[in-house]
């Protein structure tokens, strides 16, 4: 059995929660748009929340788990393996706001215009002037694409480290031994789906970045309840290293 009390145990299961909490935070970096931006009638990209994060996610957990495996000693390369998860999330969430940009640019002919700020917070051009009416916005401006492409980094550092703290759990068990590497990479999309319902919830919809006043008034509440949730993961992946 194990014991929740053990250091080691209970650093796992803190880098866990910080892990599910910064995927929570990542959501509300990425630029979600859902059904009104597919009709091109707000900002960011046409889906959810729970598919772009667990996207971006699973694409940084690949590349963190083949830099684990590809490593001669990668329970002491932790900063790597974070940086190759990072790298992959970032290059998967920059690759869907790209192809939405140019569906939106060259298939539907809109300008990319913020319904939340009168200037972009980046380029400092003006966005009001070219809102079509009726509409939230529409597009990905500069400010959505700088946005989703940080969120898109801390859901990889957040997938990359949980799948970093279970492999070095699960292939110490000798319960579960030789296929750490699954049951690891199982439980860290569990983690991800999880972590990524919550601040569905929160942003209720749309949310276009770190510059929507939603970010604000949201974030602080739903990263509470994912460390929360997680710390409950947390404990869940401690005790299937050690059979219940």
């Amino acid at each position: 059995m194990v014991s929740l009390l053990d250091p080691v145990i209970l650093q796992s299961i803190l880098l866990i929660a910080i892990s599910g909490t910064l995927i929570c935070i990542a959501v509300h970096f990425i630029p979600v748009g859902g059904a009104p931006a597919a009709m091109a009638q707000a900002t960011g990209i046409g889906t959810g929340t729970v598919e772009l994060a667990a996207g971006s996610g699973l694409v940084g957990l690949i590349t963190a788990s083949y830099m684990y495996s590809s490593l001669p000693d990668p329970q002491s390369q932790m900063l790597l393996i974070l940086a190759s998860g990072a790298m992959g999330s970032m290059i998967m969430i920059a690759c869907t706001m790209l192809m939405g940009s140019m569906v939106y640019a060259f298939g539907v002919g809109v300008p990319f215009a913020s319904a939340q700020v009168k200037n972009d917070p980046i380029t400092g051009d003006r966005q009001d002037l070219y809102m079509s009416k009726g509409t939230q916005g529409q597009g990905l401006p500069t400010v959505c694409f700088v946005s989703g492409v940080i969120g898109g980094m801390l859901g990889g550092i957040g997938g990359a480290l949980i799948y970093y703290v279970l492999i070095g759990l699960y292939s110490q068990s000798a319960i579960i031994g030789t296929s750490a590497a699954a049951v690891a990479g199982v439980f860290t999309v569990g983690v991800f789906y999880v972590n990524s319902v919550i601040p569905s919830y929160g942003v209720g919809g749309t949310i276009e970045g770190f510059h929507d006043p939603k970010f604000r008034r949201v974030l602080p509440k739903d990263a509470f309840t994912s460390f929360c949730v997680s710390i409950m993961c947390g404990i869940v992946a401690v005790l299937i290293a050690g059979g219940m």
